[in-house]
Parts: structure tokens; C-alpha cells; sequence
């Protein structure tokens, strides 16, 4: 890595494209670059103020932007809404007239004028009551202690603009270190600065300043970095590394040779639950991740999590960083145009973050076929008869928004079902990863595939069982019949009482869900001892538990808070039922629940069945 100094860096400021000459005379070409200076010093009432220096314009009026929508989250988020202060101001510091038509953005006249844009961030992980911003794709600042940058919160854009390089220059204390997959070019403790080619690259790369919590380790050519922010400093990046080595190895043996970056970087955010992030789970990059959960985790609890987590965004390298359609390529961040094919960028991908935990023996298959049942009974939350395509391509709105998580269960599934077709036709040499590996080779990082012709592609990689399948299933609107399925491989469903958790059955599968509509949260069909015993129905409206109000905005908090509970604890629950409250009062009670498991038939090993079921875990 070489360092490079600002003043030589300030040359290479312009305010517009154009060409020079050298003292040769030959003529240069050079390209026009956006600055923007972050000051995570002079931190005021919770907000950062941020400088852009923008290239010039020749049109009358310009317009600037803050994303709406940002890739790998598939909802509305509108993150002009924490811009405050905006102003555009011309080479001797004159205010330009600003109107703002809507959340996320800003028209600026007498265009050709402007020589500066400034503006003041709020974050949203202190007021995550009050909007539906996923915490690993929200802000965070927290003066002298954190700062959680996901550049689409803190950075803008001008569409004509868009595809030129940008500078971020970011002053921060001495003491925080900028984590990111990125470079910094700066030697100053107290300045980063960070090129990038296009704006896709400032919102693809997260940067997390954090006191030093850092592990570093390598996979292959593969750097990995794992930053942690724990507010009480009760969790070290060192509890996590050794689990996280041995996961990501196996996942570079199961995967082989794709290798699309040469430094990944996790960065882990340990929520207090005090006015703090309360939205669990993780974002993918091209080379990094960011990860949110609860600090009060158990240590068992969170090691399984992150591995589950964080296998899944890495197998993003797969999908959609390398293979993904023009949709996704050519992200529109404010007229977001969806691709039909969420069930391969993150069903496949969630399907891949299982099988290769039992292909690489870090789980057996006892715990292997209780995931995959744990998706096959999440998926019946949901509108099984949905066309998975209508659904991706629609599914910034209801009814198909309601139905996103189901991606992660019946997405997975219709992986595990196209992967055994594979198997089953190939004699067990082939499954869904060849094909994926084929359909990187076809495309990759750079080269997007047509929407509509995706299937096309798949069927001549595979064969015409799979197209059959997919017509029927995933394009169609017929549910899957998983226990034909599990019958080629020669298992069969048994059930028997387990230990569960309180509120999930376990990691994958809820005993609470959300109304979209009215926000509340409500009790499923399936429950446990724990919440029969307290007097809990199917349907009940939950209002509160020991004073704390809970509704879709804080579901996450809720399950957070439950893993805290122990046997023994006084528990206080109102529910509403049929239209009125009711107080639930009773200790906490270790919770047991029917639990469903996939048994093999007893068969000879030269058995099809058996054949095919080890092609299909270690293959």
C-alpha cells in the first residue's frame, strides 16, 4: 500500500473534465473528481456536518440526490429524511436558492454558480422508533466513541455525475480507527481519505470507526478484517476470529475457486438496546458486511448467529456481486427498478450459508435437517401460492413487501429443490454451485444478464427438468411438495418434544410475526410450553411485557430482550384478544415444543436414495 500525501493528492481536485498539456506538449486527459470532507469532530446535537465540492455544471438548475433506496435491502428507507440544513453556496460563499420537492432531493439554481454543497446528518440508530431503516444498512454517531458510516447515509450525488470518481476526506479522532475494505491514502491519525472510482463504490463501502477491536486473519489471497464495537467493551474481535477462520475456510473449500476480492472486511456492531440499534441481522457488500446484534447475547447464541450471518453475506460474492441483471448492475438509488430473481440473490445464497455447514462437517446432519424443515415451516407463514418472480419484481409493495422474508425460507427451498434436480439428473456429479460458478463465467462483476433471460441461461446450463420446475414453482403460483422431495432422498418427517427458545422455535423459526398493516405483534399457530403456561392463545395481539410496549417497529428489540430471560423470572404480559386487553402474570419457565425432524429411512447404502442424498450434502 503506498501512502500519498494530500498536497500531491489536492492536485488532482478539478472542477471540471478537461485537457492539459505537459511540458512536451502532449496532451492529457484529466478526470473531473466530487471531494467530500466528513467532520466526525465537531459532532453538534447528534449530527456530522458534511462539505461536498461537486464538478461543474453547464445546465440551469442541478439536482441533488440522497438514496431512497440503496442495493441488498429491498425497501423504501428515504435517507434525505435525516439531511438537515442543506445549502448550496457559490465561490465567494453566497447562498444559491435551494428547493426540496420532496425527502430525497434538492433542486439548486443558477447551476453553473456552485462551487459548494453543505449539510448536517442525524443518524438513525437513536431513533429507530420512528422509521423502518434496517440497522446494518442505518448511521450511527455517537461523539468520540462511534460513528457507523453507511455512505448512503452521509454522502449524495448528482445523476450526471454519478459514474466519476469521488474523494471522501474524513476527519476523526485520533483514537477511532476507520475500518473499511478501502484505502486510506492519508498518513494523518486524524484524516482518512478515500478514492473511489464511481458513486457506486462510496454506498458499497461502509466505514466503521471504533475504538481498536480488531481481528485480522487470511483465507487464500483473501485478507479478512473483523472489526467489533462493543459499548462495554465486554466482547474483543479475538472471542470471534477462531470460529469466524474456521467457517470462512470451509467456506472457501466448499466454494473452490471464485475469488472476487482481495480484502473482506465484517464489521460488528454490538448494540446497547438503550435508544440504539435494534434491527438484527446483516448487509452485504462487494467486499464487506456490516452486522448488527443485541450485546446481551449469550456467547453461544452470538457465535451461531454470526455463522449463519455472516456465511450468508460472504456467499454474496456469488450472488448478486458477480452474477446479477441490469436491475441490480445499474442501481437506480431514487427510481429503483427491481429484478425478478430474489430467489436466487438471496434464497440460493441462504441455501448455500446451510449446505455448506454440513458439506464441510461444522454441523451433522441432525442439526442440517432440522434447518431445512425450520424453512419449510417458516415458508407457511406466507402466501405460498405467490409467484416468486411477481413478488421480487414488486417487492417495494404490498402485498408482495409483507412477503420479503419468506425469500430466506421458500427462497432457500427452491434452491435445495433445483440443486437436487441437478443431482439427480447428473448422477450426483453436479448441483446448484456448478451452476452458479457457470453462470459467473457467462457474466461476472462487470457483465449483468437480462432479466428475462435468466431462465433461458439456466435451462441450457441444466435441463429441462429444472426450467419445468422453475415454470411451475417459482414463475408459477403452485406451492412446492417438499415431501416428494425428501422421499428421493430417503427421509421422512418424525416429531418429539425439544427444547426451544422463548419466542423462537429456534434461530429460523418464530412463534411471533407482525401485522403489516396495523404494525402489531401477534402469537402463531405453533407455540410452546413456556407461552401456554403463561395463558397465551394463537392470535393474541401482544400489547407489552414488563412495561415495555412492543409493535413492529421494535419486534427486534423484543427478541433481543427475550434472550435475557431465565427460568424464574417474574414475567408480566398484556395481550389483547377479540378486542380487549388482558393480563398475563407467571414466571419464566424453560420452554419446551414440538419440534419436527427428517429421519432416514433405513436403506442399504447401495440404495438411489442413499446415493443421492450423500451427492447432495458432500458433493
Amino acid at each position: 500500500m503506498r501512502k500519498i500525501s494530500l498536497a500531491i493528492l489536492s492536485l488532482s481536485f478539478l472542477v471540471a473534465c478537461k485537457t492539459q498539456k505537459t511540458a512536451t506538449g502532449v496532451a492529457i486527459k484529466t478526470v473531473a473528481i466530487t471531494t467530500v470532507d466528513i467532520d466526525l469532530n465537531n459532532v453538534i446535537d447528534d449530527k456530522v456536518s458534511v462539505e461536498m465540492t461537486p464538478i461543474g455544471f453547464t445546465t440551469a438548475t442541478a439536482t441533488f440526490y440522497i438514496p431512497k433506496t440503496v442495493p441488498g435491502t429491498y425497501s423504501t428507507d428515504n435517507y434525505g429524511k435525516y439531511i438537515e440544513n442543506l445549502k448550496a453556496l457559490d465561490a465567494n460563499g453566497n447562498e444559491l436558492t435551494v428547493t426540496h420537492p420532496d425527502d430525497n432531493s434538492w433542486v439548486i439554481d443558477n447551476a453553473k454558480s456552485i462551487a459548494k454543497i453543505t449539510y448536517l446528518v442525524n443518524d438513525t440508530y437513536d431513533i429507530e422508533g420512528t422509521h423502518d431503516v434496517f440497522s446494518p444498512a442505518g448511521t450511527n454517531i455517537l461523539k468520540g466513541k462511534n460513528f457507523m458510516l453507511n455512505l448512503h447515509g452521509f454522502v449524495g450525488y448528482f445523476k450526471e455525475h454519478q459514474q466519476l470518481p469521488y474523494t471522501i476526506n474524513i476527519a476523526h479522532p485520533s483514537d477511532l480507527i476507520g475500518n473499511t475494505a478501502l484505502t486510506d491514502s492519508n498518513i494523518a491519525a486524524d484524516n482518512d481519505t478515500f478514492i473511489t472510482k464511481r458513486y457506486f463504490e462510496v454506498t458499497d463501502n461502509p466505514i466503521m470507526y471504533a475504538p481498536e477491536n480488531n481481528a485480522t486473519f487470511k483465507i487464500g489471497n483473501m485478507e479478512i478484517l473483523l472489526s467489533v464495537y462493543s459499548p462495554s467493551n465486554t466482547l474483543k474481535a479475538s472471542d470471534l476470529k477462531d470460529e469466524m477462520e474456521k467457517m470462512m475456510l470451509a467456506q472457501k473449500a466448499f466454494l473452490g475457486d471464485v475469488d472476487v476480492t482481495k480484502k473482506y472486511c465484517i464489521l460488528l456492531y454490538m448494540s446497547s438496546m438503550q435508544n440504539d440499534a435494534n434491527g438484527f441481522g446483516a448487509l452485504e457488500h462487494h467486499s464487506s458486511t456490516t452486522v448488527v446484534f443485541p450485546e446481551m447475547m449469550p456467547a453461544q447464541a452470538l457465535a451461531k448467529s454470526m455463522k449463519d450471518v455472516v456465511s450468508h453475506e460472504f456467499f454474496h460474492i456469488l450472488t448478486p456481486l458477480s452474477v446479477h441483471s441490469e436491475e441490480v448492475h445499474n442501481f437506480d438509488y431514487n427510481d429503483p427498478k427491481m429484478s425478478e430473481h430474489l430467489w436466487m440473490y438471496e434464497g440460493v445464497t441462504e441455501y448455500f450459508a446451510n449446505l455448506f455447514q454440513i458439506n464441510q462437517d461444522l454441523v451433522d446432519e441432525h442439526e442440517f435437517y432440522k434447518r431445512i424443515l425450520g424453512k419449510v415451516n417458516g415458508s407457511k407463514g406466507f402466501n405460498d401460492s405467490m409467484s416468486f418472480t411477481k413478488m421480487s419484481k414488486n417487492i417495494l409493495e404490498e402485498p408482495y413487501k409483507g412477503n420479503y422474508i419468506n425469500v430466506y425460507e421458500k427462497g432457500a427451498l427452491i434452491g435445495m429443490c433445483i440443486d437436487l434436480i441437478i443431482r439427480e439428473k447428473s448422477n450426483g456429479e453436479h448441483g446448484i454451485l456448478d451452476m452458479m460458478k457457470d453462470l459467473s463465467a457467462k457474466y461476472g462483476v462487470d457483465k449483468p444478464f437480462i432479466d428475462a433471460v435468466l431462465f433461458d441461461d439456466i435451462t441450457a446450463l441444466t435441463y429441462p427438468e429444472v426450467r419445468t420446475f422453475i415454470d411451475t414453482h417459482v414463475v408459477g403460483n403452485t406451492p412446492i411438495n417438499y415431501t416428494n422431495f425428501f422421499n428421493k432422498l430417503g427421509l421422512s418427517m418424525q416429531s418429539k418434544e425439544a427444547k426451544t427458545g422463548y419466542l423462537l422455535k429456534d434461530m429460523q423459526t418464530p412463534y411471533i410475526s407482525a401485522d403489516q398493516k396495523t404494525k402489531e405483534v401477534f402469537f402463531l399457530e405453533d407455540t410452546n410450553s413456556f407461552l401456554t403456561t403463561l395463558g397465551v392463545k394463537p392470535n393474541d395481539r401482544l400489547v407489552s411485557i414488563n412495561g415495555t410496549d412492543y409493535n413492529l417497529k421494535n419486534i427486534q428489540a423484543l427478541v433481543g430482550a427475550s434472550f435475557g430471560w431465565t427460568p424464574g423470572d417474574d414475567i408480566k404480559m398484556v395481550i389483547k384478544r377479540e378486542g380487549q386487553e388482558i393480563t398475563l402474570e407467571g414466571k419464566v419457565i424453560e420452554p419446551m415444543g414440538k419440534t419436527y425432524t427428517l429421519v432416514p429411512d433405513d436403506l442399504p447404502a447401495t440404495d438411489k436414495r442413499v446415493v443421492l442424498r450423500n451427492a447432495w450434502m458432500k458433493g
